[in-house]
């Protein structure tokens, strides 16, 4: 395709975007010149990944080490039923390239670890988690507020979602939010299968935010989906000044 007919197919492309206030041509620019990490390809990852690469964001990083399983399906769009056993950034890397092949997507097939998430989260703009266990969470965190990275988190659990954003070095993180160590439960997550869906997508949301610099991010405040009720809610958490990652006592000291 010559420089003419890809622009064009770029602008038929973005048109929505495009003619959307707060983005225009510029926006759409910026879009093109982020560089977005996900981490989890999952029930979460799914719509942050499609919608990531349907609003155009230039540099998307997929981080999984897992590999397709059929109980995978009831959730996890990105995956297929000829995918299973694939590792899951395969699989995910294949869709998304076919969805839309003029952006650039890069696999890492690894477990998010503390030795290398710095190494990982540091060739980025912008962190969105898409886990499903505390400790992945925390590893995260101390490592975008090391960083000064932006990240957003996303949970589901049953008929119940929930959405932050947070933007280092302002507080309350997450070891903020969530003081009390926990042990994920033993065995599977029971979970509807939609809810992800919608989780996901206001995460991806957030995330376009961030990029345009748009909007009022989930900052300083936890969104909360019912879906059982069909109500939203939020709660305003405190930030805990002696927190060791973002402690207004331990910046001061």
């Amino acid at each position: 395709m010559v420089d003419g007919a890809f622009e064009r197919f770029q602008n038929d492309r973005y048109f929505r975007q495009l003619i959307l206030p707060g983005v225009g041509e510029d926006g759409q620019r910026r879009l093109g010149q982020a560089k977005v990490l996900v981490i989890g390809t999952g029930g979460l990852g799914s719509p942050i990944l499609y919608y990531l690469a349907a609003a155009g964001v230039g540099t998307i990083g997929i981080v999984d080490n897992d590999h397709v399983d059929i109980t995978n399906l009831q959730r996890q769009i990105l995956h297929w039923e000829k995918d299973l056993s694939r590792l899951k950034t395969e699989s995910a890397r294949e869709k998304l390239q076919a969805f839309n092949s003029t952006l650039r997507y890069l696999s890492h097939a690894t477990r998010l670890t503390e030795e290398n998430a710095e190494a990982l989260i540091s060739e980025y703009d912008l962190v969105i988690a898409a886990v499903d266990n505390r400790e992945a969470r925390r590893t995260i965190n101390k490592a975008c507020y090391r960083l000064g990275i932006p990240w957003i988190d996303g949970g589901i659990r049953e008929y119940i979602g929930s959405v932050t954003v947070f933007l280092p070095p302002k507080g309350p993180c997450y070891e903020c939010i969530y003081r009390t160590p926990t042990l994920r439960p033993k065995g599977p997550i029971p979970l509807l299968g939609a809810l992800p869906g919608a989780i996901g997508s206001i995460e991806a949301i957030e995330g376009i935010k961030l990029i345009l610099s748009i909007g009022i991010p989930i900052t300083g405040r936890v969104l909360v989906y019912d879906a059982w009720t069909g109500r939203f809610d939020e709660f305003v958490p405190s930030q805990d000044p002696n927190c060791p990652i973002c402690g207004i006592k331990v910046k001061g000291s």
